[in-house]
């Protein structure tokens, strides 16, 4: 396999893997409220995949690390297609609740052995001095563009799917678990790894804690990867409060609840657009900056200069209101994805192969717990002191983590020991 063919097989698992998921977002809530959910249960059932996707990120990710790239991903692809329909015909609180669950599950799979495939093949056809950023900023900005894509299409389903055929607000998640079908079945014949021998499942369990294991004292032990961690916290902060404050801002000024609904569906598509691009211009500007630390701080600066926008402008109303949300949403989004692209190639130059996607899903979950605190404390201080002093604090905050990049060592120094080696990796 070449260089390119590896990158084209990446780019279109990550396209596969996202697009679902943008598929299901705009109707979600509104799919739950309308067969009869409170938006307490509503809460609750989204609370439901977080706190699974936090349980599971380190036991997948080693598990990733000892059983192989590609059976992870595909079970990841399974979980997401039955979790989807099941959304999809679901009438009560506990279905949904078994759907979140599902899709914690297939999230926490999902979440590092992909772009752990890319890097090894590209290692293994160019070696361990490979440039990665190309093709890890071309994976990022298609990731954004499938969400973005993805949210256009489930916004629009609703309005044209005949109301006789089926539950209007049930298309996107329909559609979503064929998208998911057609991802199991490019990972199962897109992505080979090198046979692996056959092995016992208590052998599979006596490694996995092992892996995990290593991967966290990894983690917490070496500069880089420290700070790297801290970096992910940060980011969840900053998406939680952004996602959970920015409906209710956009519903006032664009006239209604329905109407915000609209307009964020739109911002959202235009966030993911912000994304894509950020990931693109990643490398130049890393390069123009003088390297990825340098790169990640003035992507982190752009990211706390916007949020600081959206606060100072929180009190506008009408079209300036919509207007100057969009664009601060879009730049916010330039400047995170510029920033958590040159991180996870950060992540990539300090780990060896044995333990990547279980660092990389320490990296998912320390995003996935900043975004849990921020759910906690965003949406109190907003109800106390108004949407602009949340926003303020979370600007504060992203600011402050550009300190984490100075002096950033250029490769880790952790001596942690060896762990156990991968069956069938790549």
């Amino acid at each position: 396999m070449s260089a390119r063919s590896a990158l084209r097989r990446y780019l279109l698992v990550n396209f596969l893997t996202w697009l679902p998921v943008g598929l299901m977002m705009p109707a979600m809530v509104l799919l739950m409220t309308e067969r009869g959910l409170g938006l307490a249960q509503a809460g609750l059932a989204i609370t439901v995949f977080s706190v699974v996707t936090v349980t599971l990120e380190l036991p997948t990710g080693g598990l990733a690390d000892v059983l192989g790239r590609r059976v992870v991903l595909a079970a990841s692809a399974a979980f997401l297609v039955a979790a989807l329909v099941m959304m999809s015909v679901a009438t009560t609180f506990w279905m949904f609740v078994v759907s979140g669950v599902l899709k914690g599950v297939a999230r926490a799979l999902s979440s590092g052995p992909a772009t752990s495939w890319y890097v090894d093949t590209l290692h293994g056809i160019d070696g361990p001095g490979a440039d990665l950023k190309p093709g890890l900023a071309r994976g990022g900005a298609v990731e954004s563009a499938s969400l973005c894509l993805g949210v256009l299409a489930g916004g629009a389903l609703p309005l044209v799917v005949p109301p006789e055929l089926m539950f209007p607000l049930a298309a996107p998640s329909l559609v979503g678990a064929v998208a998911a079908v057609i991802h199991l079945v490019v990972v199962l014949f897109a992505l080979p790894e090198p046979a692996h021998g056959r092995r016992s499942l208590a052998g599979v369990l006596r490694e996995v804690p092992a892996t995990v294991a290593g991967g966290v004292r990894l983690a917490v032990g070496g500069p880089v990867l420290r700070r790297l961690m801290l970096a992910a916290l940060v980011s969840g902060v900053m998406l939680a409060s952004i996602e959970l404050l920015t409906p209710g801002r956009l519903a006032e000024p664009a006239g209604g609840a329905e109407a915000g609904g609209m307009a964020y569906a739109v911002v959202a598509a235009l966030g993911f657009a912000g994304s894509a691009l950020g990931s693109a211009l990643a490398p130049g500007v890393a390069r123009l900056a003088g390297g990825s630390a340098r790169g990640a701080i003035a992507g982190s600066a752009l990211a706390a200069c916007s949020v600081g926008a959206l606060a100072a402008t929180a009190g506008l109303g009408g079209a300036a209101g919509l207007l100057s949300a969009a664009l601060a949403y879009v730049l916010l989004f330039v400047g995170g994805s510029v920033t958590g692209l040159l991180c996870l190639e950060m992540t990539h130059r300090a780990v060896r192969a044995a333990e990547r996607t279980t660092v990389t899903s320490t990296s998912s979950l320390a995003l996935q717990a900043g975004g849990v605190a921020a759910n906690v404390w965003a949406g109190a201080l907003a109800a106390q002191a108004g949407v602009g002093a949340a926003w303020g604090v979370t600007a504060a905050v992203v600011l402050a983590s550009a300190l984490l990049f100075v002096r950033m060592p250029v490769t880790a120094t952790s001596p942690a020991p060896a762990l156990p080696a991968r069956s069938g990796s790549g």
